[in-house]
């Protein structure tokens, strides 16, 4: 708990009042009109307003020092981070050439009647490279791959996979060169479809070679059923995708495997053939950002002593990607020096500086004098005169920037072929810049840690601190005498109807690796780290309500936004902060949601499952589901069937 701050006077207006009212009767006994009509009064009133100001003033002084302690400590608000997602380019028909996107190619939100567009850039160049088909090659899992090229040019059926498939066939095919952060359509036809998959959930996965091994790749729509009709599949490759030698012929590769079949999912009893193949390229992906790079803005001159600072007129700096790049000028032309987190480690000759994300201030090396008198130089000094710039920077961020899957579809760069944007998954990442009552509250903590994680509250705070953009951190004993294991839950943006999906809780390898990193240089020697995800614990509710004839869809409505919302790992729970790590679900808080939720409507019956959020799996009925300890709930499509029953039956 912080220390209250003291009031220093906490005399208010009318109390200043009354008491001059009072040296009234000692000093001017004569005076006896103290009603406020009188002019004497008027005046008292107007000095205990001004000295009421002062005393609000004079009280404000203990923050004013806690801040300067603060910034004696070297506590410096956190800067704003910007939102991130991955867009599809999609071309207005497949091109000849290569259509080049440059980084920095703006994308908006649609702009609403109230609210504003929200700007993001790519964040590197995007190549969308033309595709053919040059090679079609089947590989059963034993035996020999075999060039089906020829046999696919005369037209005759090539069989995807051995006449009876297992997992591991696979079908391969060859592109003219790599495809990266591509989009292609995979156009087939054939006449003998594969006997026994349910069209709508084949035993298949696409992959794409990328040098080492063959990485997953996610596909889209694919209006062949698993090859079982003719129709495309669209794949999007990752960006690892390369050329390679396959067979004996060095091309572009992706290939469609037979995957085991998951329990209750049917599997082929005849492989199924493609007549005629063709792969072209649809459009590309690339990340974006919530942020604008802002290049060449001049600090000012250099006069030539230590301890100068300068100030961007467009802060906040962003530093949750490269750094910003400063420069000084020189006989030799532009020197770069390079932004360091503190001088400690600084020699006279290091050219280094620092920079206040916040305020978009940077500040080259000081002087400080040593006990025995002597000077020490914390790092070089521009010379005189040397004109001093930030040749690239990023601005920007905040949580503005979280938004909706779907939500970024306008173009607002031009560029030639590509027709539509649009984003797959939501945008995440975007935190506002720390407020000066948080650091308040964070000073304390980092004065208690000195920079090391010892109890599990240490590695909760030290997680939160290297990635904002996380929801919660849980620290928790890994099994094993000083093994630690770190969770982490990912804020995430629902979708329209306002309900997470199971991916969108999975944090990103970027977010792992950075607390990882943090955590690994502040834990204590020979303590065993692991940094992941929780395990969700699916919940699935099904229940049956009656309602008035008018009120049904109403009701029904209302009980699933309850439910959705209750069982929410991020902003459910009794208090509304998240569903607590291994709180089990009963039936009698789900029955009460339920019935506070839809207001007359009577609640017949609740039925919890236990339920696997990844395979869609669902257990037996029960009153209690029971969560680990390290675990969390996740809402796994409830189902509430609303009967509508007249008001005098119902009674």
């Amino acid at each position: 708990m912080a220390l209250p701050s003291p009031n220093l006077d906490d005399r208010r207006f009318q109390q200043l009042v009354d008491e001059a009212k009072r040296y009234v009767r000692q000093r001017a006994p004569e005076w006896t009109d103290h009603n406020v009509s009188d002019p004497g009064v008027t005046l008292i009133e107007t000095f205990a307003h001004l000295v009421d100001q002062l005393l609000y003033r004079l009280n404000r002084v203990p923050d004013k020092n806690y801040t300067a302690f603060l910034d004696l400590l070297g506590v410096r608000l956190f800067p704003p981070a910007a939102a991130v997602a991955e867009v599809d380019f999609h071309l207005s028909a497949p091109q000849p050439d290569t259509v080049v996107l440059p980084a920095g190619t703006e994308v908006t939100t649609a702009r609403g009647e109230t609210d504003e567009a929200v700007v993001f850039t790519t964040t590197d160049e995007l190549r969308i490279a033309p595709s053919e088909l040059t090679r079609l090659v089947t590989a059963p899992r034993t035996g020999d791959q075999t060039d089906r090229t020829g046999t696919l040019a005369e037209g005759r059926d090539v069989p995807c996979f051995q006449a009876v498939p297992e997992p591991g066939d696979a079908l391969l095919f060859g592109l003219p060169t790599a495809v990266p952060r591509c989009i292609v359509a995979v156009r087939l036809d054939s006449r003998v479809e594969g006997v026994g998959v349910d069209p709508r959930q084949p035993p298949l996965v696409w992959e794409a070679w990328n040098g080492g091994g063959w990485q997953v790749c996610e596909t889209g729509t694919d209006t062949t059923g698993g090859l079982n009709r003719p129709g495309e599949v669209i794949v999007y490759v990752p960006a690892g995708h390369t050329a390679s030698v396959i067979g004996g012929t060095r091309a572009g590769w992706l290939r469609c495997r037979v995957t085991e079949a998951e329990p209750g999912q049917p599997f082929y009893s005849q492989s199924p053939t493609v007549r005629e193949a063709a792969v072209f390229t649809v459009g590309g992906t690339m990340s974006v950002e919530h942020a604008e790079t802002v290049t060449d803005v001049p600090l000012g001159i250099s006069e030539g002593v230590a301890g100068q600072t300068f100030r961007l007129g467009r802060p906040p700096v962003l530093l949750d990607g490269e750094p910003p790049v400063v420069e000084v000028s020189s006989g030799e032309g532009w020197q770069r020096w390079e932004v360091v987190e503190h001088f400690g480690r600084s020699g006279p000759a290091d050219r280094h500086v620092r920079v206040d994300a916040t305020t978009g201030e940077f500040a080259f090396p000081p002087v400080l004098r040593e006990p025995d008198g002597t000077l020490r130089q914390c790092g070089a000094v521009p010379p005189k005169g040397a004109r001093v710039q930030v040749a690239r920077y990023r601005t920007g961020g905040g949580p503005a920037g979280n938004v909706a899957r779907g939500a970024i579809r306008v173009l607002r760069s031009s560029v030639p072929y590509v027709a539509r944007v649009v984003n797959r998954e939501a945008a995440r990442g975007g935190v506002a810049g720390e407020t000066v009552a948080n650091a308040k509250l964070r000073a304390p903590e980092a004065l208690r840690m000195q920079e090391r994680a010892v109890t599990a509250e240490d590695y909760e705070i030290i997680g939160r601190q290297a990635a904002p953009s996380v929801r919660r951190v849980r620290c928790l004993p890994a099994g094993g005498a000083g093994a630690v294991r770190v969770l982490v839950v990912p804020d995430a943006v629902a979708d329209e109807d306002g309900r997470l999906r199971f991916e969108q809780l999975i944090p990103s390898e970027q977010v792992l690796r950075a607390i990882t990193a943090s955590l690994d240089e502040r834990r204590l020697i020979g303590t065993r780290l692991v940094v992941e995800p929780p395990v969700y614990q699916g919940v699935t509710v099904v229940a049956r309500l009656s309602a008035a004839p008018d009120d049904t869809d109403r009701v029904r409505d209302a009980a699933l936004t309850a439910l959705f919302g209750y069982l929410d790992p991020l902003r459910g729970g009794p208090d509304g902060t998240g569903w607590p790590f291994g709180r089990p679900v009963q039936y009698g808080e789900v029955f009460g949601v339920l019935q506070r939720a839809t207001g007359n409507a009577l609640v017949e019956d609740v039925r919890l499952f236990p339920a696997d959020p990844v395979t869609g799996r669902r257990g037996a009925p029960a009153d209690r589901v029971d969560v680990a300890a390290g675990a969390l709930v996740f809402s796994h499509q409830h189902q509430v069937a609303v009967t509508a029953v007249e008001p005098e039956a119902r009674g």
